[in-house]
């Protein structure tokens, strides 16, 4: 357990970040999920909508550094591989 102040302030920071970094990268998921499923089942309408929210999403996380941005774009690309055979 920290004692020194800076050390606490460090600490509840770090709490902080944690959440926001997890809800984030949960988010993430979670639309990467609805659009592999869109692609699953054939629906190219509702997987380009959910393709271009996860990419919001995944981008949004690069700018706040949950992601780095190399992993942010090999999800992308995954993705995007995925849509482009759906239309194929």
């Amino acid at each position: 357990m920290a004692n020194h102040p800076s050390a606490l302030k460090r600490q509840r920071g770090n709490k902080k970040r944690n959440q926001r970094n997890a809800s984030c990268k949960s988010a993430i998921k979670t639309h990467v999920k609805k659009t592999i499923t869109s692609i699953e089942e054939k629906d190219s309408v509702a997987a380009k909508a959910s393709y271009k929210q996860a990419v919001a999403k995944i981008d949004s996380a690069v700018t706040k550094g949950t992601l780095h941005r190399k992993t942010a774009s090999r999800k992308i690309s995954k993705l995007t591989k995925k849509i482009n055979s759906l239309a194929a």
